[in-house]
């Protein structure tokens, strides 16, 4: 008998730690740390984690097919970002079109939302590039897949509703994104994204110089413009002295002079794009009578120098590519100058680009994409600075859009956002956003970003890339 009791004691022992192992082993996935959840992401690795208070920031590295429709054809590492907030939370995917930043960062709608963030470097972006590269593997198509393979990857982990983003080149992107894979994501809120459907007509930039502002402030910005050409023998001096002391060359553009000419005529764009209408107080009043370095350093401050010697452009490559191949790059005019001063224009994106990456235009690529959104926009978000020249060409969602909008922040340049807007369609963009995030506002004018404003943490300075790009 009392061997009977000893064997069952035992059994009942075997049984009970039988039973509790099985628990630990179906642990659910909130007991698993954050970070063992990414990396078991396959084809994830870490570079670094950096602490954050109330997030977990991880930068990590995804292995990405080069080309996705031909996937057994190589990989590269592609570089994204997580700030990882709470899996019960939704989750905003940005991208800016260019380099990540490896420093954590909330975009508006994340703040809006009070939400996660993964951040994506686009391809062919240092050091997201294949090597060797090929340079036909750089569109839109690939970018957005790049985008639908991490989306799909995390969706598993970050289950509830998605948000893409992006500035400039990077509500470009998000738009691309959307009409590719328009059932990954829940909203789009794509800001200052410009939208250059035929790429030889261009009037639309023409007008928007004429009018922009105030007549006293373009006439100051024409007329340094404009003397910083007629003074072209002086200060292209002082720019051969510049480059020599930080070892600057031309081999890309061609030459010192098509280098200075191309700064030189970004000027007035680069004014617009990244200042306001107050800061026409610091333009030279009177050009004429104004120092030769006076009018260097206006010129260097507002479009720099530096940006069209083979060093400035070399980051830049992957953008100056896909202008010349499928987004397409804007010309004006400049009536203000006489013909005599101007010897090249505004210089094609193949000006920039290295010879030995062979180029070829696709007109169709964005008359397709601004089809798409004329007739089939849902749940887009477009918001565009009133005095930002890329606004000139835009995004215009058509009737067969459905809850897609398109708001103008007046007075503001290529930093606008939703906080810029008036304060009616600043309520119903922000009630729009938490909507489409699954945490709607109780009522459209009570709408507000749920997380606080920590100045640290919410990135509100423009997506400044060296002129001329979006």
């Amino acid at each position: 008998m009392r061997k009977a009791l000893r064997w069952l004691l035992a059994l009942m022992v075997l049984i009970g730690t039988l039973s509790t192992a099985g628990a630990a082993t179906a642990a659910t996935p909130e007991a698993v740390d954050i970070k063992d959840r990414l990396l078991a992401v396959p084809g994830m690795s870490l570079v670094e984690e950096k602490p954050y208070p109330g997030y977990r920031f991880f930068v990590l590295n995804y292995t990405q097919p080069v080309d996705h429709r031909h996937p057994a054809k190589g990989t590269f590492q592609q570089r994204i970002t997580v700030l990882h907030k709470d899996v019960s939370r939704p989750t905003v995917f940005y991208t800016g079109g260019y380099n990540v930043s490896t420093t954590p960062g909330r975009r508006e709608p994340t703040q809006i939302v009070d939400g996660n963030q993964v951040s994506m470097e686009y391809r062919f972006f240092t050091p997201s590039r294949p090597s060797p590269a090929d340079w036909s593997k750089l569109d839109i198509w690939q970018a957005a897949s790049d985008q639908h393979r991490i989306f799909t990857a995390l969706k598993k982990i970050y289950g509830k509703k998605w948000i893409s983003t992006g500035g400039s080149k990077g509500g470009m992107t998000a738009t691309y994104y959307e009409r590719f894979y328009p059932r990954d994501m829940d909203g789009v809120v794509a800001y200052v994204a410009p939208n250059d459907v035929v790429n030889d007509e261009d009037s639309a930039y023409d007008r928007f110089f004429a009018s922009v502002g105030t007549k006293e402030c373009r006439d100051r910005l024409n007329a340094v413009q404009r003397e910083a050409l007629v003074r072209r023998a002086p200060l292209e001096k002082k720019y051969e002295a510049y480059a020599a002391e930080n070892g600057y060359t031309f081999t890309t553009i061609g030459s010192l002079d098509r280098a200075y000419e191309a700064v030189v005529l970004d000027y007035v764009w680069g004014f617009w794009q990244y200042s306001l209408l107050s800061d026409c107080a610091s333009i030279p009043a009177d050009a004429a009578t104004a120092t030769d370095d006076e009018i260097w350093n206006s010129v260097d401050a507002i479009s720099g120098f530096s940006a069209y010697a083979d060093q400035g452009l070399a980051t830049y490559t992957p953008y100056y590519y896909q202008a010349g191949t499928q987004l397409g790059a804007p010309t004006i005019h400049f009536p203000h100058i006489e013909k005599k001063y101007v010897r090249y224009g505004y210089q094609p994106p193949r000006n920039f680009v290295p010879r030995d990456i062979p180029m070829t235009f696709q007109p169709t690529a964005m008359r397709d994409v601004d089809s798409w959104v004329r007739h089939n926009a849902r749940h887009m978000l477009f918001v565009y600075g009133q005095n930002d020249p890329w606004g000139a060409e835009r995004f215009r969602p058509g009737k067969g859009a459905k809850d897609s909008y398109v708001f103008t922040a007046p007075g503001l340049n290529h930093g606008a956002n939703v906080a810029g807007l008036v304060a009616d369609q600043k309520a119903l963009a922000t009630a729009r956003i938490l909507d489409w995030a699954g945490v709607p506002a109780p009522t459209a004018s009570q709408a507000r970003p749920l997380a606080k404003f920590d100045a640290r943490l919410d990135v509100r300075d423009i997506e400044r890339e060296p002129t001329l790009r979006p």
